[in-house]
């Protein structure tokens, strides 16, 4: 499994946003109104990503005080914060394209309403796609003195 990339996910959020953009351009008079829910659902699960990588990012570089951590442990933990940022991506780029979509019609009450759910969620889905990111950091295994030498020797060829 490789590491996400920044600009994929970036990319991730223009397309789906794009695309969020052209549907509700035509449907969103047939849609109920955005749920807040997904703010502090998206939060909590960012605080939660967060402090797994910090613990594991301490337990990995064997800070004191702390236990190794297992290796499918950490695979697993890996594997949740690529699913995450992706997942996360998408769901930015779905509230990014309902606040473009609907940020033309903020003088009717019921847009303004899921103009703003939606930019809070993009929001948090963003904070989200941040701790997922640092979760899949934190679970490389820092490289060793030797291999460090050796990367520096190394031609680029």
């Amino acid at each position: 499994m490789r590491p996400s990339r920044p600009t994929f996910l970036l990319a991730l959020v223009i397309v789906i946003g794009l695309i969020t953009w052209a549907v509700l351009d035509t449907a969103y008079v047939s849609l109920p109104p955005l749920p807040w829910t997904a703010v502090p659902t998206l939060l909590l699960l960012a605080l939660g990503e967060a402090f797994t990588g910090v613990n594991i990012l301490r337990r990995i570089r064997r800070r004191p005080g702390t236990k190794p951590v297992e290796p499918l442990v950490v695979a697993r933990m890996a594997a949740l914060g690529k699913a995450s940022a992706h997942a996360a991506a998408v769901l930015a780029g779905v509230f990014a394209g309902f606040a473009a979509a609907l940020s033309g019609s903020l003088d009717k009450p019921t847009p303004r309403e899921d103009f703003f759910v939606s930019t809070a969620t993009f929001v948090a889905a963003v904070v989200l796609v941040g701790a997922a990111y640092f979760l899949e950091y934190a679970c490389r295994v820092p490289k060793g003195p030797d291999e460090e030498h050796h990367d520096r020797g190394a031609s680029r060829a």
